[in-house]
């Protein structure tokens, strides 16, 4: 049987052979979605009932309300169905982004970096929620950074991929000796 034409392929799994593009194991980088709860009634139910390895952005007890529009950090294997279910539902809703972090560094070490970036504080010192997790938050931000504020931004994550306003297409931004590089990857066929 011959591979599928390109422009035949499924959204998700393009989608799969972006983000698993280095491949896959224990020793390949790891990918992670960066989900943002608000965005859709049904992620935190899904995660919830995921067997996906995953954790909230915020500390401590939360309310069910509050728990329900949470940031989430999701570990994410291309085997599983959950990340399928996950990459139909939240594509083109801009309900998160994926990470991509090396084999060495955990979801713990993940979650402990984004929890400092949750909170901003403005030119009058009025402290402010940074909402970084939505994508079209990622992509207005990002472009704006100086080098130290990538570098910051970043911690110990690769990459950064996300959805574009644009139906098929996809931006990784990346840090590559202190500036920022952004790619913009078309599915096959999408733009027809």
């Amino acid at each position: 049987m011959s591979a599928p034409h390109e422009s035949d392929l499924s959204l998700v799994t393009w989608l799969i052979r972006e983000l698993w593009s280095a491949g896959k194991g224990p020793q390949a980088p790891q990918v992670y979605a960066l989900l943002d709860g608000a965005r859709d009634d049904r992620i935190e139910p899904m995660i919830r009932l995921s067997k996906a390895d995953f954790t909230c952005l915020y500390a401590g007890r939360l309310t069910p309300a509050l728990s329900a529009v949470a940031p989430y950090l999701v570990h994410l294997d291309p085997d599983q169905a959950f990340t399928g279910s996950l990459l139909d539902l939240g594509w083109g809703a801009s309900c998160g982004y994926f990470v991509i972090a090396p084999s060495d560094v955990s979801l713990r070490q993940l979650r402990r970096h984004f929890r400092t970036l949750l909170k901003v504080v403005d030119f009058e010192g009025n402290e402010l929620a940074f909402r970084f997790y939505d994508p079209r938050v990622l992509r207005t931000y990002l472009p704006t950074c100086m080098p130290e504020e990538l570098k910051a931004f970043f911690g110990p994550s690769l990459l950064f991929i996300a959805e574009t306003t644009t139906e098929g297409t996809l931006v990784a931004y990346s840090i590559d000796s202190g500036a920022q590089r952004c790619t913009l990857q078309i599915r096959p066929g999408s733009l027809k």
